[in-house]
């Protein structure tokens, strides 16, 4: 398979604009931030820049604004999703990796994926937290959750890592909380993107597969099913069937 980057067999034009990105990451469907390694997908910044990273530069720092503004203003969904990086969806494929996922699901939704083992204890308080007080900044989540200690930051860094993996809560822009860099603001998927949410339980688990490794192939055709699971998080049966479809 290739190396992480634009597929070569992509025609898609450079990216030089914000209206670029979003039909670029319309175009692929889903992508990453940077490029990661050993991680076979296009990225945000490769695409902008046509190389790899070099420090921040000033695509580095265009696309740092970018991935804050996309979801800010629902262009496309972000958060850090595959392999714990920071990734784009489109908001066309969004519902078929929340049926994937299992997850198009409501606030109300966080006590029974509590109880069924599937979120831990920590992810259960930042999911309630933001289910009855609405979108939050960094900060203002960890206070709201009583995690301002040290101790505190590690345990919400792991279970908002948690809630991104299942596709529950997404980056939606940047907060100012302090003199140094903005915060990441919270918001749970089911109220800053509820078309989606609504259009991924009309889509079964088979089906959602089936669509995103078509995608993907259609951007690496040698993808194998082995790395298709492996990416997706599938069984490799799973992947062979989508495939298959």
């Amino acid at each position: 398979m290739k190396k992480p980057g634009l597929p070569k067999s992509s025609n898609f034009p450079r990216v030089k604009t914000f209206g670029d990105a979003v039909r670029f990451l319309d175009h692929v469907g889903f992508c990453m931030l940077f490029p990661v390694k050993n991680v076979p997908m296009p990225s945000l910044h490769f695409a902008l820049a046509r190389r790899p990273p070099a420090g921040w530069d000033k695509y580095a720092q265009l696309i740092w604004k970018w991935k804050d503004a996309l979801p800010k203003k629902r262009r496309a969904f972000y958060a850090k999703y595959f392999k714990g990086r920071g990734t784009f969806i489109s908001l066309k494929l969004l519902p078929h990796f929340l049926a994937a996922r299992g997850t198009a699901v409501q606030p109300a939704d966080a006590e029974v994926f509590y109880k069924t083992g599937r979120i831990s204890h920590d992810a259960w308080e930042l999911w309630q937290a933001l289910g009855k007080l609405g979108g939050f900044a960094t900060l203002e989540l960890r206070h709201a959750c009583r995690m301002e200690t040290q101790a505190g930051n590690k345990r919400f860094k792991k279970a908002m890592l948690e809630l991104q993996s299942l596709l529950i809560v997404t980056h939606s822009g940047a907060e100012q909380e302090t003199e140094a860099w903005a915060s990441n603001r919270f918001e749970l998927v089911s109220r800053a993107f509820p078309k989606q949410v609504a259009a991924a339980g009309k889509l079964s688990a088979e089906e959602a597969r089936a669509a995103l490794a078509g995608q993907y192939r259609s951007l690496y055709p040698g993808a194998t099913p082995a790395q298709v699971a492996r990416l997706f998080g599938w069984t490799k049966a799973q992947a062979v069937t989508a495939l298959a479809l």
